[in-house]
């Protein structure tokens, strides 16, 4: 295993190489700052802060008005402050979708590339990162993983998203997770047959790692332990899970199953990877490439130990740039530092968004991405919210912008129809507006079904709280 892993982990290095990004040469990088002290990981961030703003002033002419209303000129300062960062505005997902051409720097080293997501009602956000912010979130993980004894090139299973039909730039793709030594199964199809499949693919594939969706991973578990399957594979030494809380019956039952740790990661698109569980059962912020702060209700800084919410600058986001950029998310600093020695941030508490599984009729599982990813790229929607109501019927509710027409809302059903199945009833509503739920939360897709031979979805729902 160990020569496989090294001819996937050269094969890797020659994909990244190719690609114009510096993953490896900024894993070097995170090794190193890692074990800096915090007053250290803090100056490194103050210096990549600078040459960000620098970067945006010259190239962003949305960032460089922002600059000039609060009296920065990031190109005359030696050094900055956190309170000359500051002095600058917020800015929202809103500001951010309004402004992106004036925000973008199409002719970044590497280029940009086009990306999407939901926003915390659905509201799609297109956005642009480069080749830098590409390889901060893949170093940022193989730092993660060797926190766990994982090295890049050995066998890892991705329980991920896939397409409803594979096209030729999927079966390249799908051939180069191979070469990599990687293994994707599909989080879109959950059935009970699928599952069985991906349990004996598991078996057969002996990963060092998986990564997943947390609620895919736990109904996974949940069969494997109902039929009896052992999955306590000599080789496999964490579950990484992603894309939403884990909460603790997911963790419980995803350990139980697999008879390793589970590590949790938070991230979002925009953003990128941001902050991931380590041994001593503490979620590690990526101090080099995020610089957080939490503020309250007024954009105020809160204490450490206080929750507020999580206002980012992505200081590899040079494409185009998120500075001072409000998540939505609600977190809380730690007065403590990393357990293991590192001087790195340390997230006591993460609330993130909840999500739901959604039920075809032939009793197919589908992580609620499925059908979220149809409307994420769908232009002409603004916010959306998707019920299911009963294996054949979908009840959308949509908040249309000024592309929506009845050619939009047919791309849509065809979408939907795509993934859900022939026979299914799809009910599109346009509307002003959506509201949250009654705990003030949004939800993107919320499902009335049942999930099929005996799993409980109570098991997946949210805590009373809505952090874990």
């Amino acid at each position: 295993m160990a020569m496989v892993a090294a001819a996937s982990r050269l094969i890797y290095r020659l994909q990244e190489g190719a690609l114009h990004r510096p993953t490896f040469a900024y894993l070097r990088d995170l090794e190193e700052s890692q074990w800096r002290s915090r007053e250290g990981v803090e100056a490194l961030q103050r210096e990549k802060l600078l040459a960000l703003l620098r970067t945006a002033q010259a190239h962003s002419p949305y960032h460089a008005q922002r600059f000039a209303a609060a009296g920065l000129d990031p190109a005359a300062m030696e050094s900055i402050t956190t309170n000359d960062l500051r002095r600058l505005p917020l800015m929202d997902k809103e500001e951010a979708r309004v402004h992106r051409e004036e925000i973008v720097w199409h002719d970044v080293p590497g280029g940009a590339s086009r990306y999407n997501t939901g926003g915390s009602s659905g509201r799609p956000l297109v956005f642009y990162f480069g080749r830098r912010r590409q390889a901060s979130d893949a170093a940022g993980r193989m730092r993660a993983r060797r926190w766990w004894g994982v090295e890049p090139g050995e066998p890892e299973v991705y329980l991920w998203g896939a397409p409803v039909e594979l096209s030729k730039t999927d079966r390249i793709k799908t051939l180069r997770d191979r070469l990599v030594n990687q293994l994707v199964l599909n989080a879109f199809e959950m059935s009970p047959a699928a599952m069985d499949g991906y349990m004996e693919a598991i078996r057969r594939f002996r990963p060092v790692c998986i990564y997943g969706y947390a609620t895919s991973l736990a109904l996974l578990a949940r069969r494997a332990l109902q039929r009896g399957v052992d999955l306590h594979l000599p080789s496999l030494r964490v579950v990484c899970t992603t894309g939403e809380p884990l909460y603790p019956d997911q963790r419980q039952v995803i350990s139980e199953a697999f008879g390793c740790p589970v590590a949790n990661e938070y991230g979002s698109r925009d953003i990128g990877f941001t902050a991931h569980e380590t041994p001593a059962g503490q979620m590690v912020l990526m101090s080099e490439s995020i610089l957080l702060e939490v503020v309250d209700g007024d954009g105020a800084p809160v204490a450490p130990g206080e929750p507020g919410e999580a206002v980012m600058t992505g200081l590899c986001s040079e494409a185009q740039p998120f500075i001072r950029y409000r998540t939505g998310d609600v977190v809380t600093l730690s007065p403590e530092g990393c357990r293991e020695g590192r001087g790195l941030h340390v997230l006591e508490r993460v609330a993130g968004r909840t999500t739901d599984l959604v039920v075809r009729p032939d009793g197919t599982v589908m992580h609620a991405l499925a059908v979220i990813y149809v409307l994420r790229a769908t232009d002409g929607v603004g916010e959306f919210r998707v019920h299911q109501t009963a294996p054949d019927r979908l009840e959308v509710a949509v908040v249309p912008t000024a592309q929506w027409s009845d050619t939009v809302a047919a791309a849509v059903r065809a979408g939907l129809a795509a993934r859900m199945g022939e026979g299914v009833e799809i009910a599109i509503t346009p509307c002003d507006r959506i509201p949250p739920d009654p705990s003030g939360k949004f939800r993107y897709v919320v499902s009335d079904v049942a999930l099929p031979d005996g799993l409980d979805r109570d098991a997946f729902a949210a805590p009373v709280g809505g952090a874990p």
